[in-house]
């Protein structure tokens, strides 16, 4: 259901959100709204495997246009990543082999997928390099270059930053508002897109295709802004604060992502929630509130990381993470399910469960406490077993204590633990499955 309620438009929706910071003009942009659907485009390039939490907001902002009837279309730029956006950077990007920006293009269009629904045409997934690839140099400079002046091209922000840095700027990211601009000129004209949306940063970009589209087409269209992250202190956000906070399982685990939003700065939660989920504002509200009441609860981060992870990853994968920072903040392992402990193994070293043939008998827990990396030595586990700083499954042990078969949760695993926060889990491989 659209979180956009029957007496308010998308537009008011986003400015409530806090994310419109440039726009065309918002009137006629309105107005266009209101004649009917519009279809619209935001881009990515492939600059590596997977995108981003920077990315997502851009995602989410197609997919609200999406459930208040709108048309989204989410380009992976095959091609542009083949050049580099100069915007935000300081220095020049490194170019990529053609095989590893097709490997990227296919990684991110199935995370843009997991965001949008694309089910019966409802969204677009498209690669600039199949209207880019066959154009040639003589073409594009008739075509698209003799409507651009250089006057313009140096007035954009991203290009004055970097003829003011010290490694200036290549003619290969000095075109590349250009592609961006025919990347928009095509759109409009394949697809009938109207409406560009990105970050600030692509404002100068957005602005480019629009003029193009005017000048070859006499046609308008329209374009709109986000304004950057922000740390909670107002600084810009860099890769240290999180702005490199991967979709990719691989490369932030589902469980690291939940933690990411845990992590969110009290002043932040309401922001957060309003810009990276897709509940209604009234809803969004209610918690920023609750959690203003008793911050010390972190309600408010625990809604968010439960509602970004499941757009991300599932709300499988939400649950399991949820449980493993429960299990791995004191909580019961006894209530953990399966998925929950498969989290926990990619976070805490692990160590082979002995066999069903020992656990029978009662495996010993010290040389399992060495070789788990919970001790230096046995006799650092017994002295630690001792002193009652070992916990089996969430249980404290004592002398002569062991590991049986009634201690393996869900066939194969056991959570054990040292001191309040040193974890380890013993897993059972496939053949030796109790």
């Amino acid at each position: 259901m659209s979180p956009v309620t029957a007496d308010a438009t998308i537009l008011d929706d986003l400015q409530a959100r806090g994310l419109v910071h440039d726009s065309t003009d918002l009137r006629a942009l309105a107005d266009r709204l209101a004649e009917g659907p519009i279809t619209l485009y935001y881009g990515c390039d492939p600059t590596a495997d997977s995108l981003h939490v920077g990315n997502l907001i851009g995602l989410l902002v197609l997919r609200r246009f999406q459930d208040a009837g709108h048309r989204p279309v989410a380009l992976a730029g095959g091609a542009t990543g083949m050049v580099g956006d100069p915007s935000g950077r300081s220095e020049e990007r490194n170019l990529l082999d053609d095989a590893t920006l097709s490997a990227n293009v296919a990684a991110i269009e199935a995370q843009m997928a997991r965001v949008l629904d694309v089910d019966d045409g409802r969204a677009l997934l498209v690669d600039n390099r199949d209207w880019t690839v066959g154009v040639s140099v003589l073409d594009f400079l008739r075509d698209v270059g003799k409507h651009v002046t250089v006057n313009q091209m140096l007035a954009r922000e991203s290009v004055k930053a970097r003829l003011a840095s010290e490694h200036g700027i290549s003619y290969t990211e000095f075109s590349y508002m250009l592609l961006q601009a025919h990347d928009f000129l095509r759109l409009y004209a394949d697809q009938g897109v109207e409406m560009q949306i990105g970050g600030s940063d692509q404002w100068g970009n957005i602005l480019s295709g629009i003029d193009l589209i005017r000048r070859v087409e006499g046609a308008t269209a329209h374009g709109l802004s986000w304004p950057l992250l922000t740390a909670a202190d107002g600084t810009k956000l860099g890769k240290t604060t999180g702005a490199r906070i991967w979709l990719d399982p691989v490369r932030t685990t589902p469980y690291q992502f939940f933690q990411h939003w845990m992590q969110t700065d009290d002043r932040q939660v309401r922001e957060f929630l309003a810009k990276f989920t897709l509940l209604p504002l009234q809803e969004v509200e209610a918690i920023a509130a609750e959690h203003l009441e008793r911050p010390e609860q972190r309600a408010g981060q625990r809604r968010l990381a439960r509602e970004v992870t499941g757009l991300v990853h599932g709300e499988a994968a939400a649950e399991a993470a949820a449980q493993a920072a429960s299990l791995l903040f004191g909580g019961s392992p006894l209530d953990a399910g399966p998925e929950a402990l498969a989290a926990v193994a990619g976070e805490v070293p692990t160590a082979p469960l002995p066999s069903a043939g020992e656990l029978g008998e009662g495996a010993d827990l010290v040389p399992i406490l060495v070789e788990s990396g919970l001790a230096s030595s046995k006799g650092d586990a017994r002295r630690s077993i001792e002193q009652g700083a070992v916990s089996v499954n969430g249980q404290k042990v004592g002398a002569d204590a062991t590991v049986g078969p009634e201690d393996v949760l869900h066939e194969r695993y056991v959570l054990l633990r040292k001191g309040k926060r040193n974890y380890a889990l013993l897993v059972a491989v496939a053949a030796d499955r109790v």
